[in-house]
């Protein structure tokens, strides 16, 4: 089956795979997700009609949802951006305006669409680049006479030399050439330091735009210039309005857009203060999810069957704090869970890129073998349950300062002839963080 027509029941299979629990959620994704294939089955009369039903996952940090949408985003390879709403000002403050999350978006698209057209034509490429190369090593004669012993020997040289090139022996070799040059403009940078990022970023395009390419001369080994050539080849050989045409199509079909900290700008309403920015940044969004047109480099985007995914802990506030308006563009609400102790021992342990994996082949890179016992283990996840508990809960995340902690003096210490094995205990987690568990100040800088 395509991996843009996996099953609900597939999708969460998936998704087991990198996530521990949340079963609510995973369900809730994979639903929209699926509906999106379903939206593209249908006829074009009601096909419009079919909006995505748009998810607010409530949690606290690190219980996985950001986790959730991007693994999501990544198994059909849907353009995908993570904004976060609080870096978000209102119109007439200094600071980035909503549609740049519309402009990231498809930036993301076209860079996923351009990979797959230069795997297309990455044969093509690849040949013209070898003779670039060859032309650089060895210059072609000027207007030759193709009877001539002179070009006969020319010849017979070149493919001796191709033969050599190859077969990589020219690697190393020192070959001068033009490449394009991608300065910044000077306007940029006395734009950049004011935070006017999206104010630089179109500035940047227009001048790109209106400019000549400038080239400049570079001496580089073969190795090194073959990667820019090989580039510089693709390009010619791409059709660069149908990528962007595909950039746009995609996004807009099967963009998902990951706005994270949606509760920094909720909370109840004043008369004056920071609340009156909050709501601000919410109507500015509010257009975008509803459905609004966007200029983008690549050309106009519509919005309107972008799936957007909110999420944020709502310990100060609620959902209900936002304004009634954005609450309707998210009908589907999801609660994830805090994690337990078992959690934390399946975190460590099970998913693909479990952080006892991660270790274990960080280690092994110094030809040391590491093995944490099954006690052990339960004696990390307590430890970093207990610290979420009693100092601040931060979920998963806790896990990455606990094994930073407790393997400090290991990584340290390689690579060491020595040290042929590690074996981690219950004992040596209990000694690592005795004192520091007792000492809860000490515990908030720590761990």
């Amino acid at each position: 089956m395509s991996k843009f027509s996996l099953t609900p029941k597939q999708i969460v299979h998936e998704l087991d795979k990198y996530i521990i629990g949340q079963d609510s959620a995973k369900k809730s994704v994979a639903i929209a997700l699926r509906n999106r294939w379903r939206r593209q089955q249908v006829t074009e009369d009601i096909r419009d009609e079919i909006l995505p039903n748009n998810i607010i996952m409530i949690g606290s940090t690190g219980v996985g949802k950001t986790e959730i949408a991007r693994r999501l985003s990544n198994l059909v390879q849907a353009p995908f951006v993570k904004v976060e709403a609080s870096k978000f000002t209102e119109v007439g403050y200094v600071g980035r305006d909503v549609d740049s999350m519309i402009r990231d978006l498809v930036d993301n698209s076209y860079t996923i669409v351009k990979s797959e057209h230069e795997i297309t034509v990455r044969e093509k490429a690849i040949e013209m680049t070898n003779e670039r190369i060859m032309d650089l090593l060895l210059p072609p004669l000027n207007n030759p006479d193709k009877e001539s012993a002179e070009y006969q020997r020319y010849q017979t040289t070149r493919e001796k030399m191709f033969n050599k090139l190859m077969a990589g022996d020219f690697e190393d070799r020192q070959v001068e050439f033009k490449v394009q040059e991608d300065a910044s403009s000077p306007m940029m940078q006395v734009f950049g330091p004011l935070g006017m990022d999206d104010l630089s970023m179109n500035l940047q395009d227009m001048l790109g735009n209106a400019m000549p390419k400038k080239k400049k001369m570079r001496r580089l080994s073969v190795a090194e210039a073959r990667v820019l050539i090989t580039g510089e080849e693709s390009d010619k050989l791409i059709d660069e309005e149908k990528v962007q045409h595909e950039a746009i199509r995609r996004a807009e079909q099967d963009g998902i857009v990951f706005v994270d900290e949606i509760d920094k700008i909720a909370g109840e309403r004043s008369g004056g203060g920071p609340d009156v920015s909050r709501e601000g940044v919410q109507r500015d969004i509010l257009p975008i999810i509803e459905g609004s047109t966007v200029k983008t480099k690549y050309g106009t985007l519509v919005t309107d069957h972008i799936l957007f995914i909110a999420a944020g802990a709502f310990h100060m506030s609620k959902p209900s704090d936002l304004i009634p308006e954005l609450q309707g563009r998210f009908p589907i609400r999801v609660e994830l869970e805090n994690l337990t102790e078992e959690d934390f021992i399946q975190i460590l342990t099970q998913p693909k890129s479990a952080l006892l994996k991660q270790y274990t082949a960080m280690v092994g890179a110094e030809d040391v073998k590491i093995t944490f016992n099954k006690d052990a283990i339960a004696e990390i996840a307590r430890v970093a349950f207990e610290v979420n508990e009693s100092v601040e809960n931060i979920g998963a995340r806790r896990l990455h300062t606990i094994m930073s902690k407790l393997l400090e003096e290991t990584l340290f210490d390689l690579p060491n002839p020595e040290i042929k094995s590690i074996k981690v205990t219950k004992s040596m987690v209990t000694k690592t963080f005795k004192d520091t568990m007792a000492d809860q100040d000490l515990s908030k800088y720590i761990l």
